[in-house]
């Protein structure tokens, strides 16, 4: 994994990377590796030995998190416009941008929500692909089909947010 000098470091980077580590060390407990937090290496190929199918190296989980903080909010809307129908569109955009305002890696410092939807737990996310905490498609997929299992549709879940200020 490239180093970061301690004064040059992203923060946003160095938070994730944090993430990371803590989304799949409960892989190495499965796995009996020593020390999760010291080592990101040694967790992907704990969590790659028992199956679990990681998309990146560190080297390039650190490049795709760079090319997901280059999406524009115009760009996301534009994606989930294929993902959203168009009679369910204005609500699912009033929560996204409530939630997060279309950032794939908003983190709520209250509770640790994470990502385009705010998911709690963040690793929910999981269901729609490894790639959940860089990836801003595998988010929006997850953030409709949520709403669509909890609430029957993003209109329905748009009206729950209205009236509770969270959905």
């Amino acid at each position: 994994m490239p180093a970061f000098p301690d004064s040059k470091k992203p923060p946003l980077r160095a938070a994730l990377l944090g993430l990371l580590v803590a989304a799949i060390a409960p892989l190495t407990v499965a796995t009996g590796s020593a020390d999760a937090r010291t080592d990101i290496a040694n967790p992907i190929a704990d969590a790659a030995s028992i199956g679990v199918a990681l998309p990146v190296n560190p080297s390039e989980l650190i490049e795709l998190i760079g090319t997901a903080q280059r999406y524009t909010k115009p760009a996301l809307q534009t994606v989930a416009r294929f993902i959203v129908p168009g009679d369910q569109w204005d609500s699912f955009n009033q929560i996204i941008t409530h939630e997060s305002n279309w950032e794939v890696f908003a983190i709520n410092p209250t509770s640790g929500a994470y990502g385009l939807a705010q998911a709690l737990p963040a690793h929910k996310m999981f269901s729609e692909g490894p790639d959940w905490m860089f990836n801003p498609l595998t988010q929006l997929r997850w953030a409709y089909r949520y709403m669509v299992q909890r609430y029957g549709s993003p209109n329905a879940a748009w009206d729950f947010w209205q009236a509770h200020n969270w959905y």
